[in-house]
């Protein structure tokens, strides 16, 4: 089995794995394979810089997480490129599904986050109206009510339900939204938020990663739940953040597992990388991004972050606080089509155009 990342006692055996690639020799050739821990809760983050393979890695993680038991891995897709674990695979077909218009209940978002969401101070006319509003209400239509059978100044009520209108809009809200048990089903789930705004997106993060975590505090579900999130800094600087950040600090106690993917360390908060305890790092160049990582840089790491770096696409370093170890690995190749491939001009040209060149 090799070596399993995330495991203490690496002698066990018998405990749920997934596979994750193999260590990379000097010379470039394949060596032992590498395994991740599936058995116990986890935070992990995924970095590296443009197309040098963090989706992909995101992708592989998923594939294994579906393939295990007792475990609920759900996918925050903000780029649209995960569908493809549906897709027939080269081996046993990946247990997946896509939701391609997620919606979260209202009363997912607390009334300070419901502030926040919309843009407005608690402490104003307009929003102390929605906070009162999301305090009793369980949906928007219920909330507007509330808005309106208030004596509130007109200016303030009409603000107040203007900003409410446009959050109806988004089409993020329903009293049926996404619940424990649809995101609880085993097979991974997809959720496809690639064609929202910044504002609904994080909605629907922070609704599913709040789903999770009381699910677990009140065992009302008997998996234990992964949140995988793409481009994670466009939540931690949103109003998903609070609840990425609780996952990290107090996920692992009710079994919830949290995968921060993005191409900007830099933009994560410092919890988000001093809380991971285990670090995927593919090639990275901007100082910013750098110098967030070498801050939190373990002493069992030798030399500078920087200089251990690998340099080609799926390479990666791999630091696992676990075990107190550093790996220079290489990904395995996935088993459904990567999504994550730019598009290219000439794959579009039309075969007159070649013909000319």
């Amino acid at each position: 089995m090799g070596f399993v990342i995330g495991r203490a006692d690496n002698a066990v055996r018998g405990r749920p794995t997934g596979r994750l690639g193999r260590y990379r020799a000097l010379d470039g050739s394949a060596g032992t394979a590498l395994s991740l821990d599936l058995d116990t809760p986890h935070a992990m983050l995924v970095v590296g810089k443009r197309g040098y393979g963090k989706s992909y890695t995101l992708g592989v993680i998923a594939e294994e997480l579906a393939r295990a038991d007792g475990l609920a891995p759900v996918v925050i897709d903000p780029m649209g490129v995960f569908d493809t674990l549906t897709d027939a695979g080269t081996q046993e077909a990946v247990p997946a599904t896509v939701c391609e218009h997620p919606t979260v209940a209202p009363d997912t978002l607390d009334p300070k986050s419901w502030c926040a969401l919309l843009g407005l101070s608690p402490e104003s006319g307009p929003g102390s109206l929605v906070w009162q509003a999301a305090q009793g209400a369980d949906s928007i239509a219920a909330m507007k009510a509330a808005v309106r059978e208030t004596d509130a100044r007109d200016s303030d009520s009409r603000s107040a339900h203007n900003h409410l209108e446009l959050a109806d809009s988004w089409g993020v809200f329903d009293t049926d939204g996404l619940d424990e048990a649809t995101l609880s089903s085993g097979a991974v789930t997809v959720l496809d938020v690639s064609g929202l705004d910044a504002e609904p997106m994080n909605a629907v993060c922070r609704g599913v990663a709040d789903i999770l975590y009381h699910a677990r505090l009140t065992d009302n579900i008997d998996r234990l739940p992964w949140l995988l999130v793409d481009e994670a800094h466009a939540f931690f600087n949103g109003v998903a953040g609070s609840a990425l950040r609780l996952l990290l600090t107090r996920g692992r106690a009710p079994g919830v597992s949290l995968v921060a993917a993005t191409q900007r360390p830099s933009a994560i908060p410092t919890v988000g990388i001093s809380q991971a305890d285990i670090l995927v790092s593919h090639r990275l160049t901007a100082t910013d991004d750098l110098a967030a990582l070498e801050a939190a840089r373990p002493t069992y790491l030798d030399g500078d972050f920087a200089d251990r770096l690998p340099a080609q696409p799926g390479e990666v370093l791999i630091v696992d606080d676990a075990t107190e170890t550093v790996h220079a690995a290489r990904i395995r190749t996935r088993e459904t089509p990567h999504g994550g491939e730019s598009p290219r001009a000439s794959e579009l040209a039309t075969d007159a155009q070649l013909i000319e060149e």
